[in-house]
């Protein structure tokens, strides 16, 4: 699109009406376009509207007279019926005078624009128009993307509008040529081979823009560095089709190569590392901050696995690139694409490349501090996990498994702990007198939420309650989680969720008496004998909420025999999306029911673990299990 008269385009001959060859102003009329409709024009205004979001987008021709538009989307009537507009209506002068780029964040504020009628008939507000150019670089017209309404374009946006721009200039060259071709017979193989060429180009530089859309979109949301590498090797097989895809990061002065999560092969490489001062083309990659491209012997130094002879299978590569990648404040690593065979690698594709290059950067940085963020919080959470009492007693066994997505850490958590020496039970082979046999409070409990707020709310609920139970120690589990409601609510703490706290205390001839209350928590699971059916202790009253401490908690009471095995759990191990959880707690049972009687109790909860929760969890999991044992009396 063009301001003001043809002259200002710097347009120095018009020549004639026909389809004759010379001039820019007949470029039109020799591609077989005008100002009526055409599809291939069409989609680039289409791809255009869908890859930058706005409302307006055009592919401009410019004729002696008039702008024409045969590709576009989003014009009012009466130019989206008519098809063009004169040329006071156009914002290309700069475009065709200079043949750059003109990208307007707001028209109005800019002096040479505003005051047009562009602004009063179009609604233009912001514009970026790339320039189309035939063979001799001329200036045909523009590819243009339009908002009514101000907007700061970003590099991203301005990017894909060149790589479309580039392959519509190569579909108006091929329409030039082919029809060019039609008239002379004498030429018809020599613009036979040149249509096919240009086509081939226009396919390929849409494939390529094609390539850097999904490569945006894919990589945006990758989930740690294996899934940055899965996700990259994927994306270019299926267009530049490498034999081989590597990926090294900067440690300190080496680049060290990643495995492949996906090829066996690739685990050895493991830990493999090359001297930044390396004289191969991966590290002078990295060190100089620029793609290198190596052929023949040279390529093989290109990949761990090549290299290393890890794939047996493998050819030697003919052809690698390496490409740097730029972090923020400094080159994270290199990206590696190998062939098998000579492959030639051309600007278009070195451009993709590198654009392929910044957005792996982007996700790798994205996906190491996802990785940070989850080995703090991982240890976040174990540092709250309870050390189990090692003392006389019940065996204890307990089991935690984050979520397989966030920050693999939540509210899910259990307890255990001594509320004091109730009994002495024989001492080891050695030992003098009796040893202590302790009384202890067990809890499995899950406050709302996956996160860290969770995680500190859930360290702060158990430190309440277990202050609470060992104040009162003569006063029962209801008590001490009454105590603990109370003391939120006085404080604001927004403790939301549920829980199974129990006292457990020897209760003579081998047997233990426990006390528990339900605070709308999934029922624990109580098996009194080998060979038995598990029994749902399925007493309970409200979950935890704020608001709710008035409400009564009730204790429950139950005799532990000999051999009694009690498993607590919360419902990441039992509860699926769009299932009965009363199914997942019978399969339990099934499996709880099934396990040999001298299974160690770690085993048992790993079985479960395994066989119900399965690998992959949607939510937190906590089982805590303990086992009265058999044949002892006291």
């Amino acid at each position: 699109m063009v301001t003001g008269k043809a002259e200002g385009l710097g347009i120095a001959e018009e020549s004639g009406q026909g389809c004759g060859p010379t001039t820019r102003l007949e470029v039109p009329c020799q591609a077989g376009l005008a100002a009526s409709a055409d599809p291939g024009m069409e989609r680039y205004a289409r791809l255009v509207a869908d890859a930058l979001g706005v409302p307006v987008a055009l592919v401009s021709l410019a004729e002696a007279d008039r702008q024409v538009f045969p590709g576009q989307v989003g014009l009012a009537e009466p130019w989206a019926s008519g098809r063009q507009t004169p040329l006071v209506h156009s914002l290309c002068q700069r475009v065709a005078a200079t043949g750059s780029p003109v990208v307007l964040a707001d028209v109005r504020q800019d002096e040479r624009a505003r005051g047009g009628v562009a602004i009063s008939d179009l609604g233009v507000i912001a514009y970026a128009g790339m320039p189309l150019t035939d063979n001799a670089g001329r200036v045909l017209g523009s590819l243009c993307a339009i908002d009514t309404q101000p907007r700061a374009w970003s590099p991203r946006e301005l990017a894909r509008l060149s790589d479309l721009a580039e392959a519509c200039c190569a579909e108006l060259r091929l329409r030039v040529t082919s029809r060019r071709a039609a008239h002379a017979m004498d030429a018809a193989e020599r613009s036979q081979a040149a249509a096919q060429e240009h086509a081939a180009r226009a396919r390929l530089a849409l494939d390529r823009s094609e390539l850097m859309l999904r490569a945006a979109e894919d990589l945006a949301d990758a989930a740690g560095l294996a899934d940055v590498h899965r996700r990259v090797r994927n994306l270019v097989s299926g267009n530049l089709k490498p034999s081989y895809v590597g990926l090294a990061l900067l440690d300190g002065q080496q680049l060290r190569w990643a495995p492949d999560p996906d090829l066996s092969h690739s685990v050895g490489i493991s830990g493999q590392a090359v001297a930044l001062d390396d004289v191969g083309p991966s590290a002078r990659a990295a060190r100089q901050g620029r793609m290198v491209v190596v052929t023949g012997r040279a390529a093989g130094r290109a990949g761990p696995e090549r290299r290393g002879g890890t794939d047996p299978g493998a050819a030697d590569l003919e052809t690698a690139v390496c490409v740097p990648l730029p972090g923020i404040t400094c080159t994270l690593g290199i990206l590696v694409l190998g062939w098998d065979t000579p492959h030639q690698v051309d600007v278009t594709e070195r451009a993709v490349l590198t654009a392929i290059g910044g957005y792996t950067a982007r996700a790798i940085e994205r996906a190491l501090q996802l990785e940070h963020r989850v080995a703090v919080a991982t240890q976040l959470q174990r540092a709250m996990l309870t050390d189990l009492p090692a003392a006389p007693g019940p065996q204890l066994a307990a089991l935690y498994r984050p979520a397989a997505a966030g920050e693999l850490v939540g509210g899910d958590w259990y307890d255990a702990y001594p509320r004091g020496a109730a009994a002495r039970g024989p001492q080891p082979p050695g030992g003098a007198g009796l040893e202590p046999v302790l009384a202890l409070a067990l809890t499995a409990g899950d406050v709302t939420g996956h996160d860290m707020h969770a995680a500190t709310i859930m360290g702060q609920v158990r430190s309440m309650l277990r202050q609470a139970d060992l104040d009162h120690l003569a006063r029962g589990p209801a008590a001490a989680v009454t105590a603990v409601e109370n003391a939120c609510t006085t404080l604001g703490l927004d403790a939301t969720g549920t829980l199974v706290h129990a006292h457990l205390s020897p209760a003579g001839g081998g047997a233990w008496h426990l006390s528990w209350t339900n605070a709308g928590h999934p029922p624990p699971l109580l098996l009194e004998r080998a060979g038995g059916q598990p029994e749902r202790l399925a007493e309970h009253d409200l979950l935890l909420w704020p608001g709710l401490a008035d409400w009564p908690r009730t204790s429950h009471q139950r005799l532990l025999p000999p051999g009694a095995t009690l498993l607590l759990y919360t419902d990441g191990l039992v509860e699926r999306c769009g299932a009965d959880i009363d199914a997942g707690i019978d399969r339990t049972a099934a499996v709880l029911a099934a396990a040999p009687a001298n299974q160690p109790l770690p085993a048992l909860l790993e079985q479960l673990a395994a066989e119900i929760a399965g690998p992959r969890l949607c939510d937190d999991m906590v089982l805590l299990a303990i086992r009265i044992p058999a044949g002892v009396s006291r």
